[in-house]
């Protein structure tokens, strides 16, 4: 059977966890032809969770841990703590458990409105989003491969300044740079939180692609498993427009790949900084 990606009104719906108390949430899963729980996505849940319990406060970091695999199948529990409440800043330890078992350990840090110094580094000289193909353009030579793998529909409009993974994998010289332009395939609503939320979804099913590149392989039969993952919110993010993300792989080493994304808004504004790290290899890691 051919596989789909989930649709955007899919993984809209399902960050919106669903609230069971005052700080215990249930998160409906993706589910796949694998049951893997996708990392980017119950990350993204972690977030809205320790969202809802600081009201008028906005994330601008996220630190998570993956500890063990779940099963698609069944939803997660989502516990939130609440570290501390400051004047201008509030942290929340979020734990997700399906079974008693610990799937994913977070600290997401909130913050009030403040006024100060604004800097950044300024956006890379790339390609308007609009000049450049959609990816199935892009890979329309492979579209007989996987049953259309490479050509699916997909929750996110991707025009990519490099090669995609398909074409990166031909490569004699990998790159360890990948950006890519994106935003969603329909409107989202404008709030600021689930915006922080697909980004963080996003993050965390693209940036592995530049860890790939540099084991000339692409996702198709290639085992990787997110071990961490950490966010930074700069500025709010319209989804309504395109988001440049510039990827980098810095460093593979013992079977790990460590890889980051810089995103910019179509202004120019520089909106988030990723991390994470990948383990490739054995699936009993």
């Amino acid at each position: 059977m051919a596989y789909r990606s989930p649709s955007l009104a899919d993984i809209v719906t399902t960050l919106e966890v669903d609230r069971r108390g005052d700080r215990h949430f249930v998160a409906t899963q993706l589910d796949n032809p694998a049951h893997h729980i996708v990392g980017g996505h119950i990350a993204g849940q972690a977030l809205m969770a320790a969202s809802r319990t600081a009201p008028g406060r906005i994330p601008h970091s996220a630190h998570v841990y993956y500890v063990r695999a779940g099963d698609a199948r069944y939803p997660v529990d989502l516990h939130v703590d609440v570290a501390r409440d400051g004047g201008t800043l509030s942290t929340r330890q979020v734990t997700a458990r399906q079974n008693d078992q610990i799937l994913l350990e977070a600290l997401v840090s909130l913050s009030a409105p403040v006024e100060s110094l604004d800097y950044q580094q300024p956006i890379p000289e790339v390609p308007e989003p609009d000049s450049l193909p959609p990816v199935q353009e892009q890979l329309a030579g492979f579209a007989d491969e996987l049953d259309g793998y490479w050509v699916r529909p997909q929750p996110f409009d991707l025009r990519y300044v490099d090669p995609p993974p398909r074409l990166a994998v031909e490569s004699e010289n990998p790159s360890p740079r990948l950006r890519m332009w994106w935003r969603p395939s329909e409107s989202v609503p404008a709030d600021e939180v689930l915006h922080s939320c697909l980004l963080a979804y996003l993050s965390g099913t693209t940036m592995v692609e530049t860890a790939l590149a540099m084991r000339s392989a692409t996702p198709i039969g290639t085992f990787n498993a997110l071990i961490d993952h950490a966010l930074w919110f700069h500025r709010p993010a319209d989804l309504s427009d395109w988001i440049l993300s510039d990827q980098f792989s810095p460093s593979g080493i013992a079977g790990r790949g460590l890889t980051t994304s810089t995103m910019y808004n179509r202004a120019g504004q520089l909106v988030c900084l990723a991390t994470q790290e990948l383990y490739f290899g054995r699936a009993t890691a």
